[in-house]
């Protein structure tokens, strides 16, 4: 579903990403882990077009997207749920709701439907509906950071540490989440902290230490290795 070959993200003369190649196939959880800096965030951010490549090549569906816009890659099925949850605070939590949907635009009946099917996944956000999003608790609010990537029914959601900040009892619940959005059949690609969490849950997943990808295998091969273990994990 998604391919990535030698991407490069500069920031002026700083490279932020360094030649990273990486897959995630249709169906699966990939997962990628890193300390911060590492590049985890620009690399997805270069994902849906919001940073331009250097060099390397991004294809979805086997389609080289390298040049496609932003806009376009969302109807392409491709979603991102963005670090810091990123909710417009001024808006309503059912506004947030609709900006999510608006590459449906015209299509009202359907939006309606979606706006429904995210207040049962996620019953606190239909409590605060009218609520605006700057006055919701961190957990809510990434919540509606979720449901609103999920608005445009893409076939490939991408998680930015949605973890970050939240006390232990809503993490687990984030994690449910993600969970069940995975056996429903969307395809994530995870950036997370909180590797023991991120790796439990995950088909494959890659290391990535200061833009460069250092390690890859399967979640279970990662959470046994020494060295993730050694460095992400607290274990000697």
């Amino acid at each position: 579903m998604l391919k990535l070959e030698s991407v490069q993200i500069s920031y002026g003369a700083i490279q932020a990403v360094k030649g990273v190649s990486l897959e995630v196939k249709a169906g699966e959880i990939v997962t990628i882990i890193g300390a911060n800096g590492a590049g985890k965030s620009t690399l997805l951010r270069g994902i849906v077009g919001l940073e331009p490549l250097q060099s390397g090549r991004i294809y979805i569906d086997g389609k080289d997207c390298t040049a496609v816009p932003p806009h376009k890659r969302v109807g392409l099925g491709v979603a991102l749920s963005p670090e810091g949850r990123g909710v417009f605070p001024d808006q309503t939590v059912r506004e947030n709701l609709l900006l999510g949907a608006y590459s449906r635009q015209g299509n009202l009946a359907r939006t309606r439907v979606l706006i429904e099917r995210e207040f049962e996944r996620f019953p606190r956000l239909k409590e605060r509906a009218n609520q605006l999003a700057g006055t919701l608790s961190g957990g809510e609010q990434q919540m509606l950071a979720i449901s609103r990537a999920l608005m445009s029914e893409p076939r490939l959601l991408l998680l930015d540490e949605p973890s970050l900040g939240l006390a232990p009892l809503i993490i687990a619940d984030v994690f449910r989440s993600i969970r069940s959005l995975h056996e429903s059949g969307l395809t994530i690609l995870l950036v997370e902290q909180m590797a023991n969490q991120a790796l439990a849950i995950a088909d494959r997943a890659y290391v990535l230490e200061t833009g460069k990808v250092t390690l890859q295998g399967s979640g279970h091969e990662l959470l046994r290795d020494s060295k993730v273990r050694a460095a992400y994990l607290g274990a000697s």
